[in-house]
């Protein structure tokens, strides 16, 4: 019984660009916390280091909106191969779905 190389390569990749996405939407909201206080502040220096801040931020958040569209087709195509893998293999989709249960089974008892 030979896995969809595919579909484990997808599942495995996309944790790290989730939490990849989910730090750069720390970064711009600490960003724009940091915009906001500054408000106040004035001067070349500081006016000039704003705009700076604020053209990264508008870059980053397209980044991100890109980034999180490609995560949802991958993920989109993932469970495409995953529909078409158990339509083609009923009996191994239902055999791997039980070993799965066994062993959760198992866990969960020695708790």
């Amino acid at each position: 019984m030979k896995a969809n190389p595919t579909v484990t390569e997808d599942a495995a990749s996309m944790a790290p660009k989730e939490q990849l996405m989910e730090d750069l939407r720390a970064v711009v909201t600490d960003a724009e916390e940091l915009l906001r206080a500054t408000a106040n502040q004035t001067g070349e220096g500081i006016a000039s280091a704003r705009e700076r801040i604020r053209e990264s931020l508008h870059s980053a958040r397209l980044r991100l909106a890109s980034a999180e569209a490609a995560l949802v087709e991958r993920t989109r195509q993932a469970a495409r191969a995953t529909d078409e893998y158990v339509h083609e293999h009923p009996w191994q989709a239902v055999g791997i779905g039980a070993g799965v249960g066994v062993l959760i089974g198992m866990l969960i008892a020695r708790r």
